[in-house]
């Protein structure tokens, strides 16, 4: 598994505006690329942190191309909603010792 980690500073009064926009995007990134999800944790109110699980390199490198026109819309509100999105890092995970969750 390959994981991508970012770290997001959202413009005030934009936060539920990004979530939205983030949740649409992941779910279209999952659904045509093939991605694992991803997952959106908060610090506080401006500053956010995610990470995205991909199989592989090569899946998250070749991602892109297979996403509808709405995608560039979700892309564009996230835009609109934050100051900052950068990548942190980027891993190959070795361990996953993480307990499954359970769909209720």
């Amino acid at each position: 598994m390959y994981t991508i980690l970012y770290t997001i500073k959202i413009k005030p009064n934009q936060e539920e505006k990004f979530i939205k926009a983030w949740k649409e995007l992941t779910t279209l990134i999952y659904k045509y690329e093939g991605s694992f999800g991803s997952r959106l944790h908060k610090k506080h109110a401006l500053h956010f942190f995610a990470y995205a699980q991909w199989p592989d390199k090569h899946t998250f490198e070749n991602a892109g191309g297979n996403l509808p026109e709405e995608a560039h819309h979700c892309r564009n509100r996230m835009r609109e909603a934050y100051e900052k999105f950068e990548v942190l890092d980027k891993y190959e995970m070795i361990e996953d010792l993480l307990k499954p969750q359970r769909s209720e």
